[in-house]
């Protein structure tokens, strides 16, 4: 039964394969290939996901873990700062039309970002799952949740999915409708259909009742 972590987990697999994608292009872009702009520009909205979720978990994961194993999260909060200080030399020199700094600082990022989410799963999570008791998770995964603007949830919802492999879409869809309300989930499903596109019909299948919702 799919729980909280694996909705993180899920949306760390999305980052995984965004950032990928970034790199390449800035790389692209300082041998001499100007046609990658738009896949490096997806470095602007990955920050700003990986911001929301890095202070969700500042906000609930950490404290929650910090009761059951001190000190343990002072670590992967730096690496939330340095993360921070590489994005800032990656926006700034892809915005200065610094091709050669611009590749690496997406190098950096995507090196600091790979070993954070491998550091993060095998350990923190691992701790939390172990130690952590489930009223307290969800509740950390509701404020996680919370740390994104409602207004901008479906941008969120149009980059993550197409980016999960379909177990981690179903994970995902299955722990917001254990966490939301039923009628908040009934206006996000459109928007999983709209992102998902000719792989609806799969998830349909994993998940019947999203048809029923219908």
């Amino acid at each position: 039964m799919a729980g909280p972590i694996d909705a993180i987990t899920a949306i760390h697999n999305a980052f995984r394969r965004d950032i990928a994608t970034v790199d390449a292009a800035a790389l692209a872009w300082a041998r001499g290939n100007h046609e990658q702009t738009t896949a490096l520009e997806r470095h602007r909205f990955l920050n700003e996901v990986l911001v929301w979720h890095a202070s969700g978990e500042e906000v609930a994961i950490f404290p929650a873990l910090e009761k059951v194993a001190p000190l343990v999260a002072e670590a992967y909060e730096q690496d939330h700062r340095g993360l921070d200080a590489v994005y800032e030399v990656l926006s700034q020199a892809h915005s200065a039309g610094d091709a050669l700094t611009t590749a690496r600082a997406s190098a950096a990022f995507k090196f600091h970002l790979d070993l954070h989410l491998a550091k993060e799963d095998s350990h923190l999570y691992r701790l939390v799952r172990e130690r952590v008791s489930a009223p307290e998770l969800n509740r950390a995964a509701g404020v996680m949740s919370g740390r994104i603007p409602p207004e901008r949830f479906p941008e969120v919802v149009a980059w993550m999915f197409p980016l999960l492999s379909p177990n981690d879409r179903e994970n995902m869809i299955r722990v917001w409708q254990t966490l939301m309300p039923a009628e908040a989930f009934a206006g996000i499903r459109p928007l999983i259909e709209q992102a998902v596109g000719e792989d609806w019909a799969e998830l349909t299948r994993r998940i019947p009742e999203l048809v029923l919702a219908e």
